[in-house]
C-alpha cells in the first residue's frame, strides 16, 4: 500500500510539474477529473451504504451536541413541512384572556381592512401601510401570539402574495414571531415603518435614503498623517477562498431539476404542468443548475483543490477563508435548528479532513434559523439571546477543529459568531456577522436610524484601532456584501462601514472578503465616502468569492490568492470551475466531474501594471478605466462572474458596460442603488431598470 501511495504521489507531482512548464502562471494542474464513486472515507459511518446512483446519507455525529443526527432529518423521502423549534415573543404588556385576545385579533383585522380599502386621496399607499402597522402594533403588544394569524390573513385577503407564500412569510412556524417582535418594538409610524412597508412592497413606501451619520467621536484616534502600507517581504503563500457551499443532504438524483417552486432536485417538487412522478429534467448525480450542492459535488470540489492549487502534500495552503453559507436554500417550513447544526457539522468536518490549513469562517445568512435572522443583544429579555444556540455551536466546532483558541471561541459566542484572531503569519483576521446589515434580517427594522444596533461595527472599530496601534495588517471577512448593485444591504449600516474602511485604509486594512451572491465580483472602496471615485482615492478592495453551489445557473468554483507575508496584499488571484452542463453525462460508476483552471486575475485584463505591484484597489480602478474604452473587458468580467456558465446572459451593450463599472466602484448600498439597475446578477436574463 505504501509503494502504491508513493507511486501515485510521484505521478501527481510529475503531472503538476509538466503543467507548470507548459504554463508557469498556473499554480497547479490545469485540470483535475474526480475519480468515479463516492469517497466513503469522508464519513465514519452511514445510514445506508453509499451507491453509485444516489446521494449518501452519512450517520453524522456532532461532537459539540454529543448526538448523532437522525436519518429522517435529511432523508429525501421524509422532508418536513413544519418547523417545531422554539418561537420567541415579547412579553405582553398586560394579561388578557384568550377570548379577549381573539376579539382584539378580529377588531385589528377589521381596522386594517378599513384603512386599506379607504378611498381617501389624502392617504398615500405609504401612509396606509404605516397606519396599518400602527394598528397591528397594539395586537403585538397585548396578544403577540395572535399576530402571525393576522399577518397571514391580511396577506391572503388582499393578495399581497400567493396563499402559500403568505404562509411561508408570516406563519407562526416561519417568520411570524420575528415580524411580531418588529411590530412590537419598532417605530412603525416613523423610519422603521417606512423600511417595513418597503420590504412588504416597493409600491407601498419608497426605499428610505441613507440617514445622516455623525462621525464625531466615532473613532478613538484620528487617522495618522503619515500612515503607509508596510513593505512587501517577497515571500508568498497560497490562501484558499471558499464560499457558499450550501450542502444539500436531501438532494435526490433523478428527481426534478427544473421545478417551478421551492428547491429543485428534491422528491417533493415538480415541473410546471407535470404530473406526479413525471420528470422533465432529471437531477444529475453531481448537481444541476437549479439546485444546491449534493455530497457528490461537494466532495469533488474538495478533492480537486489540492492538485489544482498545488497545495497537496507538504505544500498545503497557508490558511483558508470561508465567507459563509453552509445550509441549503430550503423554504423556512423545511428548516430547523437541527438542520442548521447538521450542515455546520458536516461541512466543517469535511474542511478539516480535506483542507490542510486553518479555516477562518464566517456565518452566512443561511447559517441561522429562521434563515437570515440574527437578534441584537439589546432586545429585551430572552429575545436578545434567541440565537445564542448557534453562536455557541459554531464557536465550539471551530475550536474543536483547532482553527481558533478557546479565548477566541468565547469572543465568537459573545459577538454573534464574529471574532478577531492573529494567524501564524502575523495577519489579523476580523470576521463579522453581516446579517446585521442584510435587508432580509427583519430585526434590522428596529431602530433603523441607528447604523449599529448590534454593536458589531463598534467591535470592528475597537479591533482595528488595536491593530493600528500594534502595527498589524488586517483582513476583514463577512458574508453579505456592502455594495455592488445595492440590492442586498441596508444603507445606514453600510454607510458606517464605509467610514470605517476610509479611516483604517489602506495602512491597516489590506483586503475585505465577502460571499453571498454566488458570483465572482469585486468592489472598490474609495476615500471621502466615494464622492470622488478616482485612482488617487482608491483605498481598499472587496473580493466577492465564487460559490461551490451551482444555484442558480452558475458553475461550481473556488479561488486561491497569492499573498505576500510582509504586507498581506494579494499579488494574484486564481479561479477554478466545473461545468455543470456536463454533469448529466456523468454517473458514479464511470468518472466524476472535471474542475479546470479558469483565469489568473493578473493576466486576465489588459492593464499595464508592474509585476511587483499588488492587485489592490488602485489596480482594480485601472481595470475599470480600461473597461470604459474596451467593452470586451466587461464581457470577460461578466463571463467570469458566472464562472463561465453557459447560462449567463451576455453583456455586450453600453448600458450593461456602464452598469458593471458602476457596481465595481460601489461599496455601499447607496452608491450601488445609484447605478443603473438590472445588470447585477448573471443568474438570469438582465432586466434593465432605472437607478433607485
Amino acid at each position: 500500500m505504501a509503494k502504491l501511495y508513493l507511486a501515485l504521489l510521484y505521478i501527481s507531482t510529475l503531472a503538476l510539474t509538466i503543467a507548470q512548464v507548459l504554463d508557469p502562471s498556473i499554480p497547479g494542474s490545469s485540470a483535475y477529473t474526480v475519480s468515479a464513486g463516492f469517497p466513503t472515507s469522508a464519513f465514519a459511518s452511514y445510514w445506508q451504504t453509499p451507491v453509485a446512483t444516489q446521494e449518501p446519507q452519512p450517520a453524522l455525529y456532532d461532537p459539540v451536541l454529543n448526538i448523532t443526527f437522525p436519518q429522517n432529518l435529511t432523508n429525501p423521502d421524509t422532508i418536513p413541512t413544519t418547523d417545531n423549534d422554539p418561537q420567541y415573543y415579547l412579553q405582553p404588556i398586560a394579561n388578557i384572556s384568550n377570548s379577549s385576545a381573539e376579539i382584539l385579533l378580529q377588531q385589528t383585522f377589521r381596522n386594517i381592512s378599513a384603512i386599506i380599502l379607504g378611498n381617501t386621496t389624502a392617504q398615500s399607499n405609504c401612509t396606509k401601510c404605516q397606519d396599518s402597522l400602527g394598528v397591528a402594533k397594539v395586537l403585538a403588544q397585548y396578544a403577540p401570539t395572535r399576530v402571525p394569524d393576522l399577518l397571514v390573513r391580511v396577506c391572503q385577503s388582499f393578495k399581497f402574495s400567493s396563499n402559500a407564500t403568505c404562509e411561508d412569510n408570516y406563519a407562526a412556524d416561519t417568520f411570524g414571531p420575528i415580524w411580531t417582535q418588529v411590530l412590537a418594538l419598532g417605530d412603525v409610524g416613523g423610519l422603521d415603518g417606512q423600511y417595513i412597508c418597503n420590504d412588504i412592497s416597493s409600491t407601498f413606501c419608497h426605499a428610505p435614503k441613507t440617514s445622516f451619520l455623525n462621525t464625531t467621536g466615532l473613532f478613538p484616534k484620528p487617522k495618522p498623517a503619515n500612515a503607509s502600507v508596510p513593505t512587501a517581504s517577497g515571500k508568498r503563500v497560497k490562501v484558499l477562498h471558499l464560499s457558499d457551499f450550501h450542502i444539500d443532504p436531501r438532494y435526490s438524483a433523478g428527481s426534478e431539476a427544473n421545478c417551478t417552486a421551492g428547491l429543485c432536485c428534491r422528491t417533493n417538487v415538480h415541473a410546471s404542468g407535470a404530473s406526479v412522478g413525471q420528470i422533465s429534467l432529471p437531477a444529475a448525480l453531481y448537481g444541476s443548475y437549479q439546485c444546491d450542492t449534493p455530497y457528490y459535488l461537494g466532495l469533488a470540489a474538495l478533492q480537486a483543490i489540492a492538485p489544482l492549487t498545488g497545495t497537496d502534500g507538504p505544500n498545503s495552503a497557508a490558511w483558508t477563508i470561508y465567507t459563509g453559507d453552509l445550509v441549503s436554500h430550503d423554504s423556512q417550513n423545511q428548516l430547523s435548528r437541527a438542520y442548521t447544526e447538521y450542515a455546520e457539522t458536516s461541512v466543517y468536518d469535511l474542511f478539516k479532513e480535506y483542507i490542510g490549513s486553518p479555516v477562518f469562517a464566517v456565518l452566512g445568512n443561511h447559517d441561522s434559523n429562521p434563515e437570515a435572522i440574527d437578534a441584537p443583544h439589546s432586545l429585551p429579555g430572552p429575545l436578545g439571546q434567541q440565537f445564542s444556540w448557534n453562536y455557541n455551536h459554531v464557536a465550539s466546532l471551530w475550536q474543536q477543529n483547532d482553527w481558533i483558541s478557546a479565548t477566541v471561541a468565547n469572543e465568537a459566542r459573545l459577538h454573534y459568531g464574529a471574532y478577531s484572531v492573529k494567524n501564524q503569519y502575523g495577519l489579523r483576521i476580523i470576521t463579522l456577522n453581516t446579517d446585521f446589515w442584510y435587508r432580509s434580517n427583519f430585526l434590522n427594522y428596529i431602530q433603523t436610524a441607528n447604523p449599529d444596533v448590534s454593536g458589531m461595527q463598534a467591535f470592528l472599530i475597537s479591533e482595528l484601532q488595536a491593530a493600528e496601534d500594534a502595527g498589524e495588517r488586517v483582513w476583514i471577512l463577512g458574508h453579505v456584501l456592502t455594495g455592488w448593485d445595492g440590492s442586498n444591504p441596508l444603507p445606514n449600516p453600510t454607510n458606517l462601514f464605509y467610514q470605517i474602511i476610509d479611516r483604517y485604509s489602506p495602512h491597516v486594512i489590506a483586503n475585505v472578503f465577502f460571499g453571498h451572491t454566488h458570483e465572482d465580483e469585486i468592489m472598490i472602496y474609495y476615500a471621502n465616502n466615494g464622492t470622488q471615485r478616482t485612482s488617487e482615492n482608491a483605498l481598499t478592495l472587496g473580493w466577492i468569492g465564487p460559490s461551490v453551489t451551482p444555484l442558480t445557473n452558475l458553475n461550481s468554483g473556488f479561488r486561491m490568492y497569492e499573498v505576500d507575508t510582509g504586507n498581506f496584499d494579494i499579488y494574484d488571484a486564481y479561479t477554478w470551475y466545473s461545468d455543470v452542463s456536463s454533469f448529466l453525462d456523468l454517473n458514479g460508476s464511470s468518472t466524476g466531474p472535471t474542475y479546470k483552471y479558469e483565469y489568473s486575475t493578473r493576466n486576465a485584463y489588459n492593464v499595464s501594471w508592474p509585476a511587483t505591484a499588488p492587485l489592490n484597489a488602485t489596480y482594480w480602478h485601472a481595470v475599470t478605466e480600461a473597461m470604459e474604452s474596451d467593452i470586451g473587458l466587461v464581457e470577460k468580467f461578466n463571463t467570469y462572474q458566472g464562472k463561465s456558465s453557459i447560462k449567463s446572459p451576455n453583456c455586450t451593450n453600453t448600458a450593461c458596460q456602464q452598469a458593471k463599472i458602476c457596481y465595481m466602484r460601489s461599496g455601499t448600498a447607496a452608491l450601488g442603488r445609484s447605478c443603473p439597475q438590472g445588470y447585477g446578477s448573471v443568474q438570469s436574463a438582465f432586466k434593465p431598470k432605472a437607478a433607485t
